[in-house]
């Protein structure tokens, strides 16, 4: 199993992950352990936000590079974005179960 297979599988055992999406720089997805409509959903929508994400951190630190994102909401979810100029991890997890 390679690296990649590894940290995949890791990942994915962890307590409360609901979803792992590799996405590539278009925002399409290359592996997913969601179904269809959330990994369209989450591929789209979190690479419209890095791209903004990764405009404002240019704009403030010019040197800056983002390699980790974290968005907790209040009640729901937690997704942790890992983005690379080639592609972006994903991943969706419940905090609450998490915990438990």
């Amino acid at each position: 199993m390679n690296k990649i297979e590894e940290t995949w599988n890791r990942i994915n055992t962890h307590k409360g992950v609901e979803g792992i999406i590799i996405i590539d720089s278009m925002g399409s997805a290359i592996k997913t352990t969601m179904d269809q409509n959330k990994t369209i959903e989450y591929g789209s929508l979190v690479n419209q936000f890095c791209e903004k994400a990764i405009l404002c951190i240019k704009s403030l630190h010019e040197e800056e590079e983002i390699v980790f994102i974290r968005i907790r909401s209040q009640n729901k979810n937690e997704i942790m974005i890992a983005p690379t100029e080639d592609y972006t991890l994903i991943v969706v997890q419940n905090p609450s179960e998490e915990a438990s």
